[in-house]
């Protein structure tokens, strides 16, 4: 007897979870990893795992991460081109959480690579000036934080494009969207910092419904938030204020600079309430759930009560299937005590 989708479950703690799908009909491919990707055995270390998942919690908030390759790639044996990096740096109240995903090229053969790259790569550069980037969120200093995150991520991904000149392949055959969160560990700080390039979805799930909260690229500065915005562009000389990362000058005219990327730079800083849930995820999953309104309920019936899935439940919760939707997905959710 065969078990219909919507009925598998598996049990995490005292509750059921559903491993189901959502939508009009089961979508085409199977719901587990059908082949895996071609293997080199002289660069084993290039093979990318079919999921990837992790956890933490620091300050007020509790964060759940998962990184899992699409129907298609797992029926194709292909390998993943979303990428995660969960990172701490710093410790105590002082430390600061970084959450980076990117997404590669799609059709190309490096895609996975470059996507880890990109996580690689902001994941340094924020490391190296995290007790600054920390300060001034505490501070709620906007305009530093936006120039001074908009430097490292063009700064990361011009890396990108310069590993593609190395390698001899065209830029946009070697890079990746990423997208980014900022976590303070200090529990009387609740602001939380998007920023990044690429498509994908903000999300914050408030009162029982979900806000689509992902910036638009003429206003990439989010809601206001008190104390931001107290501190000029420009000083009255026309100089533009930006944040101290230790990052060298730019180049003189004679060294131009990587060519700027063609995805706008997008930011946002905002105040978390207590009871919010905040989702952050690659196109993967912003998409179905922009576009399914049955993945939106069953996520808020799922995530409403306030409690934090386990890493399991999460995981489950994440996957859940719709029809005509078979990219990976990378999602990171950051539930507010």
């Amino acid at each position: 007897m065969t078990v219909p989708a919507r009925d598998v479950t598996l049990v995490t703690r005292s509750e059921p979870v559903a491993v189901a799908y959502v939508g009009s009909g089961p979508p085409t491919y199977d719901a587990e990893p059908t082949a895996l990707p071609a293997a080199d055995p002289d660069d084993l270390g290039d093979l990318v795992a079919d999921t990837v998942l992790d956890g933490a919690r620091y300050g007020a908030c509790t964060l759940r991460a998962a990184s899992v390759r699409g129907d298609s790639a797992r029926f194709r044996g292909e390998p993943r081109r979303d990428s995660l990096l969960t990172a701490r740096f710093g410790s105590g109240e002082d430390a600061l959480v970084l959450v980076a995903m990117a997404t590669g090229a799609r059709a190309t053969p490096g895609a996975h690579r470059a996507a880890a790259e990109a996580c690689e790569w902001i994941g340094r550069a924020v490391g190296r000036s995290h007790v600054r980037l920390a300060e001034d969120i505490r501070a709620a200093r906007r305009g530093d934080l936006k120039s001074g995150l908009h430097r490292l991520t063009d700064r990361s991904l011009g890396k990108l494009r310069a590993s593609a000149a190395e390698q001899g392949v065209e830029p946009e055959e070697y890079t990746a969207g990423l997208r980014c969160l900022l976590l303070p560990a200090d529990p009387e700080c609740r602001t939380r910092v998007f920023f990044g390039i690429g498509v994908g979805g903000l999300f914050r799930l408030r009162d029982g419904e979900w806000q689509d909260i992902e910036p638009r690229v003429a206003a990439t500065t989010g809601a206001p938030v008190v104390g931001f915005g107290s501190l000029p562009h420009e000083t009255p000389e026309g100089d533009r204020l930006t944040m101290d990362l230790g990052i060298a000058t730019p180049p003189s005219p004679y060294e131009p600079a990587p060519a700027p990327p063609h995805d706008p730079f997008r930011f946002r800083a905002s105040v978390a309430r207590p009871g919010d849930t905040l989702l952050l995820c690659t196109a993967g999953l912003a998409d179905p759930l922009r576009g399914e309104p049955q993945l939106a309920e069953h996520l808020t019936a799922r995530w409403a009560t306030g409690e934090p899935p386990g890493l399991a439940a999460f995981l489950a919760d994440t996957q859940v299937r719709v029809k005509g939707y078979a990219d990976d997905r990378t999602a990171a959710a950051v539930w507010e005590a």
